[in-house]
């Protein structure tokens, strides 16, 4: 009999099971598929792996999609697995190195006085600007923004869609990219506030995504569309996420509330 011991995260809704593991083969696809079902499962997002860290890496991080596929990398992800890494140190305020498929990356945690949310602020890397794609939308071509941010994303701005809509362009989009990709729909609020839609390769549409922010901001810059070396705000269904696009590099941070929600044990 295999017992999994757990802890259930979220990052603006964006949820996931985190796991500490000496291996990254300690969960397999198919048992994250069973993990993140929401009606047989645990429910969730993502599975996160956090296993022992290379060189000067507190720990590293293994993404697991809901659909068992594995993403380069997580925003929201990172920020969950910062705080799991913060509350095991008993450390309130602290900067990390985490590794993950997209390289080593930078955390600042600043945990509340329960302990158990924070926010926390990554270093998400330097965002890739990779041209533009044009796809049908309602019977017409629209231009896509495709951008990097160790996986890949396709950014539309001033494209007025609902859920619905999205769940219907972001799988169609994203299988005819060779990968997939991740969709972004954008819709600009002034000062510096945009609204985002997104639908994630692997999961489908979810409340938030940490990379998909930091590529909407890498874009929006790009475009004109919002300033650089400034913070920028970008509200997803679960809540705001802030970043910060630099002007020389297009390195991007990010800035955002993560919490353990209930700890657990999977018995099969």
């Amino acid at each position: 009999m295999r017992k999994l011991d757990f802890d259930k995260y979220e990052g603006t809704g964006n949820d996931f099971v985190v796991v500490e593991a000496e291996a990254e083969s300690a969960v397999s696809p198919d048992e994250a598929r069973a993990l993140c079902d929401r009606r047989f499962g645990i429910g969730a997002d993502g599975v996160l792996l956090v296993t022992p860290g290379a060189r000067d890496a507190r720990a590293r991080m293994v993404v697991l999609n809901a659909d068992g596929s594995r993403p380069e990398m997580c925003g929201n992800g990172l920020r969950c697995v910062a705080l799991h890494l913060a509350r095991r140190d008993g450390a309130s305020r602290v900067d990390l190195v985490i590794d993950t498929d997209a390289g080593p990356k930078q955390a600042r945690v600043a945990r509340s006085a329960a302990g158990d949310d924070a926010e926390v602020t990554v270093g998400m890397g330097r965002g890739q600007l990779l041209g533009e794609r044009r796809f049908p939308v309602r019977g017409e071509e629209h231009a896509f923004t495709l951008v990097s941010m160790g996986n890949p994303h396709a950014i539309a701005f001033d494209l007025d869609i609902d859920t619905e809509e999205i769940d219907r362009i972001g799988p169609a989009l994203s299988k005819a990219t060779t990968g997939g990709t991740n969709v972004e729909a954008v819709t600009s609020r002034g000062g510096g506030s945009f609204d985002v839609l997104v639908w994630e390769r692997g999961v489908g549409r979810t409340f938030a995504c940490g990379t998909g922010a930091a590529a909407v901001a890498v874009a929006a810059a790009a475009t004109g569309r919002a300033p650089l070396d400034e913070r920028v705000e970008l509200r997803l269904p679960g809540g705001s996420l802030w970043t910060t696009v630099a002007r020389d590099t297009l390195e991007v941070t990010l800035t955002g509330p993560a919490r353990r929600v209930f700890a657990g044990k999977v018995v099969s």
